[in-house]
């Protein structure tokens, strides 16, 4: 994937709302010009109707003023300057009213393009970049930082070119009525724009620490809201709102310097503005008692001034929302450059009803050494293995290669499902025919029904459904809930207990018929006499599929037609239940400790 500029990343984020920006800096310009010709028509009823002066208007509108009857009639009629004033204000409104409706429709369209464009890239990373990252920062890259750069392309970049508009005619106008006052009042645009550099690399700096902290902050609350749990059952309530405060005291801090500076900048513009405009108004009404200006253009020039104070602050304060805003873009940036998940050109969608084969497989995570070294066997089709190994033997590691969750170096051996590399295979034909039930079950904060048949399409599901929480234990359990398979569960499933949440995450892999199914420690949270009961159900279901079971019980993996032992990364065993027994070595001694402690619990 070729790495975007933030230029490009823009690009890619107004496809859609373009037209609605368009619109509005249309608009800008519509209320900049009406802002600007109101001045005019003050100092020519100052200096020609109400005074004596020369008409100085544009040919065309000296012309319709003479088609009227000249300055004597306006002079007579006044309440048609008042006419061309109201008229003008209307337009101005209209302009006013167009600007801010396609500017938020335009915003609100860009939000919507960002938050669907990073989330659906967000999907498509790979599992092990998610593993890498914080889960609340992730969601603050997604809100925060994407309001931010809502609030900059709506609120100052689309006022761009309303500013360089209202800069330049102000200028001019003003110029063309006292050149010696212009320079006066030009003076004080290169000290607020070279304060307003210094400004803005001081606040890059400071915005991005404070973005990274709400980051934390966010993780934190994320880590607790989702373990309160764990929070209550250990009373560490005490130390997390320690933790929190205290991660809340230094993110508050960093603002607090930083609104300091702020404070400052704006201050300092605010007094530098301030001063120019009394200079402006000083000096203004001196050269009109010299005689060097008329009254009209004092009035206008001043009104011109006022308009051309308000584009050089802007300038100011674009350029500081500028570097929130380049913060916020780069933060973004960092997730879009991330090189989604790719299939092979021409991938293949086999039949996965077929014999599985690691051959020479080798795999260590990223800054780890090599955790699985050699590993070689093979899973008939429709034939069952259970894998048992101790913690950190690389048991998981094994099904995510299969899965496709990480990929294989390019010396990392092969795996293939009847006789087909999976790296050649399409990742989600591959996905979708391996029923996966994880090692730590998550569900989703929906009905019991809506997980179960998440993967089920139609509104004829219901069957399966329960077919599936029967064959998974989990019927009679659900029966009894109040509202059954309608009962909402809390976020990740949270108020069922650890056992109901794997039988729950059983029959969501059971309810659907899929070539491979995969049990990964997926009864460690029941009870023996439950395992079994599902153990026994899985066993008498009707299908060829080939079941791969994971797990630390001996009894669970007894009846498979292999077992194989893992130990540090190594494959230490192989055989049937009843060739390991005759071995010695790790199967034997794990089977001794287990039965004997159950004869123990038994007495």
């Amino acid at each position: 994937m070729k790495k975007q500029s933030k230029f490009q990343l823009i690009l890619r984020f107004l496809r859609g709302c373009r037209r609605y920006f368009a619109l509005s800096i249309l608009c800008a310009v519509g209320v900049t010009l009406t802002d600007l010709l109101s001045p005019q028509i003050v100092r020519f009823t100052v200096d020609s109707v109400l005074g004596s002066e020369p008409i100085d208007l544009p040919a065309p509108a000296a012309a319709l003023v003479e088609s009227i009857g000249g300055v004597g009639y306006l002079r007579q009629h006044l309440w048609l300057i008042a006419a061309v004033v109201v008229t003008v204000s209307v337009f101005a409104l209209l302009f006013q009213y167009g600007f801010q409706l396609f500017n938020s429709m335009g915003a609100e369209h860009l939000v919507r393009s960002m938050r669907d464009t990073i989330f659906s890239h967000i999907e498509r990373l790979p599992f092990a970049w998610h593993m890498k990252q914080q889960t609340g920062d992730i969601i603050q890259r997604c809100t925060s930082d994407v309001d931010m750069l809502k609030r900059f392309m709506s609120d100052q970049l689309t006022s761009l070119f309303k500013t360089v508009l209202l800069l330049v005619l102000s200028l001019t106008f003003m110029c063309s009525m006292n050149v010696k006052l212009s320079v006066i009042a030009m003076v004080s645009i290169p000290i607020i724009l070279c304060a307003s550099i210094i400004f803005h690399r001081r606040i890059r700096r400071g915005f991005t620490e404070c973005d990274e902290n709400e980051g934390k902050l966010s993780a934190i609350a994320q880590e607790n809201l989702t373990g309160v749990r764990v929070v209550r059952a250990f009373g560490r309530e005490a130390y997390e709102r320690e933790r929190f405060g205290a991660q809340n005291v230094h993110y508050t801090t960093l603002w607090t310097k930083l609104n300091l500076v702020f404070s400052t900048y704006w201050s300092a513009a605010d007094l530098v503005s301030g001063l120019q405009v009394m200079l402006i108004v000083t000096l203004g009404a001196v050269f009109c008692i010299n005689g060097e200006m008329t009254a009209g253009n004092y009035l206008a020039f001043i009104s011109y001034n006022a308009m051309l104070t308000w584009p050089v602050r802007h300038l100011g304060r674009m350029l500081s929302e500028m570097s929130k805003a380049g913060v916020s873009l780069g933060r973004i940036a960092e997730i879009m450059s991330a090189e989604p998940e790719r299939d092979v050109e021409g991938a293949l969608e086999p039949d996965l009803r077929g014999d599985i084969v690691f051959d020479h497989v080798s795999f260590g995570y990223d800054g780890c050494p090599t955790l699985l070294q050699d590993i070689s066997f093979t899973v008939p089709a429709g034939g069952t293995l259970g894998i048992l190994g101790g913690t950190g033997s690389g048991k998981s590691t094994l099904v995510y290669l299969l899965c496709r969750l990480y990929d294989l170096a390019p010396d990392g051996g092969l795996i293939t499902i009847g006789g087909v590399d999976i790296a050649e295979m399409s990742a989600a034909h591959l996905r979708r025919g391996i029923g996966m039930v994880m090692q730590e079950p998550f569900l989703f904060a929906r009905t019991l029904r809506e997980n179960i048949g998440i993967v089920l399409e139609g509104e004829d599901r219901d069957d399966a459904i329960r077919a599936a929480a029967e064959t998974a234990s989990l019927h009679e359990t659900i029966e009894g809930f109040t509202d059954g398979y309608d009962t909402l569960v809390g976020e990740r499933g949270v108020t069922l207990s650890g056992g109901q949440k794997q039988r729950a995450a059983i029959a969501r892999a059971l309810v659907r018929s899929t070539p491979i199914l995969v049990f990964d420690d997926a009864l460690s949270a029941v009870d023996t006499e439950t395992d079994a009961r599902i153990t026994a159900a899985l066993a008498a279901r009707k299908d060829d599929s080939t079941r791969i079971y994971i797990s630390h019980r001996v009894t669970t993996l007894m009846h498979c037609d292999r077992i194989l032992v893992l130990e540090a990364g190594r494959i230490v065993q192989y055989g049937t239940h009843a060739e390991l027994l005759a071995q010695d070595g790790l199967y034997r001694d794990i089977y001794r400790i287990q039965t004997d402690r159950s004869e123990e619990v038994g007495a």
